[in-house]
């Protein structure tokens, strides 16, 4: 080693994101040439035992080769799976845990429900998790729990202006990782209200300098700003050797010759700053070997992804029996020689934690009935000629159901089609259906107080939007389905009269025309409360509402169990127009 690299520190630096969930294997359809056949083999991909397997092998050959050793995971372990459906975290935690990794970032999926899910899986977690720039100095001592009382949330420091960060020691040497999160969480997530973001650039660059100023050179930024935010970081902020990412499922590395895409090489390198990004759904992991040189530049870098598959492979039927035994070995010989490919069994502690107290409860949950339907259940975005989502409705009134059972009095519901993301088929309706296909993301719902006069408003820029009628919109999700209104949209008004004879419908007095000075409660997703799509004037309620930690599955879930003939009047309903 020369002399002006004396301070040279060396790792290696594994790294995962946007898990979401994924805690078993996955079933990956893959696509190979060989002998100018074409191969389409299903093989089990990727799995937390088995990152926790490959990740041991890493870690041993650090070890052997006296490097020091860092498993990092870049946020979104939330959403996705009836895992998180069921357990709101708690698997999570245990499965993150028994991966041993050294920190992990904040991912706008993890604040979906709010502070308090976060809050809960901080008194679980035994690694930090980073949030750089997530101000919660200010929140409020009314909370039953903050995460502002956690000493494993690293987050921003208000009265510096910068992230905090921790430190780690790797051959003798300091090494500083902070983490930064999309500045508009607010916009795709719900923090409450009272813990903002910050601007990520600006918090970049004093956290750099901060650490500058405590004599540590070797810097990692843990990121969860996506792909193309990351590169723009590089270029404008000097001093991070490197940016481990996520948010955006980028597979660097190149995949065509197993079917996928080809993507960016592995370590993007923008102004001597190196990016990386590992892919999705724990179907595969990065890793590279890092040199630091005394000024905390990277001066070596190696790495690349792996997808992680187990040792079978399943083939398509088009083969002859003659050719599939031979093409059989061919294929698992081809993966096993690939370089972005690592065949690794299953960890068998991790697996444990799962067979024994996590899948026995999701295989009932999948096998838990809550209602029966006689007939298709339809759901479409936009109205068409054989009318409108049966179901989207049927969701909106499990909304207003639910939120009169915790006490509140609401008088309509109101819920964009986006969030509805399937028909079901006749038959049994079972718990994994509605958390698993028709409402797979566990966004909570909301209650707030508006005047009668914003609600035309609301509904119409929910439809001009969908339908892009005088306006750019930016998608047919935003149309918008009812519990308790009735309307009549015309297309052809002009804007701001396009909702007329709008109703508003209560036990008591039945149909009656909203009255524009009244107060009424409404209820909707989290997600429609924020006035995106559309949706803007629903900004009007009285203060910000209020959340609750119900997700959208859980109010339809209890509706049906408690309401299970309204499926077949739906259906006959249906049937008889």
């Amino acid at each position: 080693m020369t002399q002006k690299n004396k301070q040279a520190v060396s790792l290696i630096l594994a790294h995962i994101n946007d898990t979401h969930s994924y805690f078993e294997p996955s079933s990956l359809q893959l696509t190979l040439n060989i002998e100018q056949q074409q191969l389409k083999p299903y093989v089990s991909a990727g799995g937390f035992a088995r990152i926790a397997t490959r990740t041991q092998q890493l870690r041993k050959e650090a070890q052997d080769r006296h490097l020091g050793f860092l498993f990092l995971h870049a946020g979104d372990c939330f959403q996705g799976t009836l895992y998180f459906s069921l357990f709101k975290g708690r698997a999570n935690a245990e499965l993150l845990n028994a991966l041993n990794i050294d920190a992990m970032a904040l991912g706008n999926h993890e604040l979906d429900m709010g502070n308090e899910p976060v809050a809960q899986f901080l008194t679980r977690i035994e690694f930090p998790l980073l949030a750089g720039n997530w101000d919660v100095s200010n929140e409020s001592t009314n909370k039953s729990i903050r995460v502002s009382d956690s000493k494993q949330l690293v987050a921003y420091q208000a009265e510096k202006q910068h992230a905090r960060w921790i430190t780690k020691q790797v051959q003798g040497k300091s090494i500083a990782i902070f983490s930064l999160a999309l500045d508009k969480m607010s916009d795709i997530s719900n923090p409450d209200q009272d813990t903002p973001f910050v601007n990520s650039i600006d918090v970049a660059k004093a956290t750099v300098k901060a650490i500058h100023e405590q004599g540590i050179k070797n810097i990692i930024l843990l990121s969860h700003l996506g792909y193309e935010a990351d590169l723009d970081l590089a270029k404008q902020v000097e001093g991070i050797g490197i940016i481990v990412g996520g948010h955006s499922h980028r597979l660097q590395g190149d995949f065509s010759g197993v079917g996928l895409d080809k993507d960016d090489d592995y370590g993007q390198c923008i102004n001597g700053t190196y990016v990386v990004q590992a892919g999705y759904h724990a179907l595969s992991m990065g890793h590279s070997e890092i040199t630091f040189g005394d000024d905390g530049n990277v001066i070596a870098f190696n790495g690349k992804n792996e997808l992680l598959l187990g040792r079978r492979l399943c083939l398509d039927a088009t083969l002859s029996d003659a050719h599939q035994d031979d093409y059989h070995a061919k294929a698992s010989d081809y993966l096993r020689n690939h370089k972005h490919i690592v065949i690794c069994k299953k960890d068998p502690q991790v697996h444990d934690i799962l067979l024994n107290k996590y899948i026995p409860r999701v295989r009932k949950l999948q096998e838990t009935i809550v209602a029966k339907s006689d007939g298709p259940l339809r759901h479409v975005r936009i109205p068409d000629h054989d009318g409108p989502s049966v179901l989207a409705p049927l969701v909106a009134e499990s909304f207003a159901f639910m939120m009169k059972q915790q006490g509140y009095d609401v008088d309509f519901a109101i819920h964009n089609a986006g969030g509805v993301r399937a028909s079901l088929n006749p038959g049994n309706i079972t718990i994994a259906d509605i958390a698993g296909k028709l409402l797979p993301f566990a966004v909570p719902i909301g209650v707030y107080q508006i005047q009668g006069r914003y609600l035309a408003g609301i509904l119409e820029g929910a439809i001009n939007n969908a339908l892009n009628n005088g306006v750019e919109g930016t998608g047919s999700g935003s149309y918008p389905y009812t519990h308790n209104l009735d309307f009549t949209y015309v297309a052809e008004n002009p804007i701001g009269q396009r909702v007329v004879n709008l109703h508003i419908f209560s036990s008591k007095s039945q149909w009656q025309p909203v009255e524009q000075d009244r107060w009424y409660n409404g209820t909707s997703s989290a997600y429609t409360m924020k006035g995106k799509e559309g949706y803007d004037a629903i900004l009007n309620m009285h203060k910000f509402g209020k959340v609750t930690h119900f997700s959208m599955s859980d109010c339809f879930t209890d509706f049906l169990q408690n309401n299970p003939q309204r499926i077949q009047q739906v259906t006959r309903s249906y049937n008889q127009s």
